[in-house]
């Protein structure tokens, strides 16, 4: 990578942190709100996209080695995806959540 966009993507990184921060809390206070299972899997997704930003971070500035950071970031995305799709099977017409 470029030296001169380090800072670039430092930055960026930073942005997803805050951001999936600021949408995890959302979800935290949502389901303190609603208390439905649905609400709990929309918040534990959202704090695993945290974690994923996080490890990111941790990546980019030396902290986490690329080997974890691969299986970390790669095992999140399967498991976001593995529990969208199971949110998605359970948001049938019967089903309330």
């Amino acid at each position: 990578m470029d030296p001169q966009l380090a800072p670039v993507l430092v930055g960026v990184i930073i942005l997803a942190v805050l951001g999936t921060t600021a949408l995890f809390l959302a979800g935290v206070v949502a389901y303190s709100r609603r208390g439905t299972p649905r609400y709990l899997l929309i918040t534990v997704v959202l704090g695993l996209l945290v974690a994923r930003s996080v490890v990111g971070l941790g990546t980019v500035l030396g902290i986490v080695p690329m080997t974890a950071h691969h299986l970390v970031e790669h095992g999140f995305d399967f498991l976001i995806a593995i529990l969208i799709l199971y949110a998605v099977y359970r948001s049938g017409p019967s089903g309330d959540g």
